[in-house]
């Protein structure tokens, strides 16, 4: 099984910003996390502070340039913002399921919507790391059902 695996602004601060929100740990040791928890899994990570570079991403999906069974995203600031990448998953003919660190909903109220998890199967968050481990967890499911 593949999984594509996005990460959008801010992520690549993980472990230095808001460990009350987002904890300790490092984009690195989440992906380490995934790929030693998951050795039968192939991962790509793909993580951009930049929303053009996302939204190109998912088209190379789209387009079949790049192949997954399943996508997982955590498209950080532009959950709540970004008409632009739900439009780009709409397109998507595979499962995308969405991931949060934190729980959005019982933080500030302008996070509590999320315009990218409308195009999603599901939306797992805030479990920390472990959002990506139920992610995968449930991606494994819809990929064998």
């Amino acid at each position: 099984m593949k999984i594509s695996v996005l990460n959008g602004p801010n992520l690549n601060m993980l472990g230095s910003r808001e460990s009350a929100h987002y904890g300790t740990g490092t984009l690195a040791e989440l992906e380490d996390t995934l790929r030693k928890k998951y050795p039968d899994v192939v991962f790509t990570f793909y993580q951009s502070n930049h929303e053009g570079e996302l939204i190109d991403t998912i088209h190379q999906i789209v387009k079949g340039k790049k192949s997954c069974d399943v996508l997982l995203a955590n498209f950080g600031g532009f959950t709540h913002t970004s008409v632009a990448i739900r439009d780009a998953l709409s397109m998507l003919k595979l499962p995308y399921l969405e991931v949060h660190l934190s729980n959005i909903h019982a933080r500030e109220t302008f996070r509590h919507t999320s315009l990218t998890g409308g195009a999603a199967k599901g939306i797992i968050a805030g479990f920390g790391f472990m959002s990506y481990e139920l992610a995968v967890d449930a991606a494994q499911r819809l990929h064998n059902a």
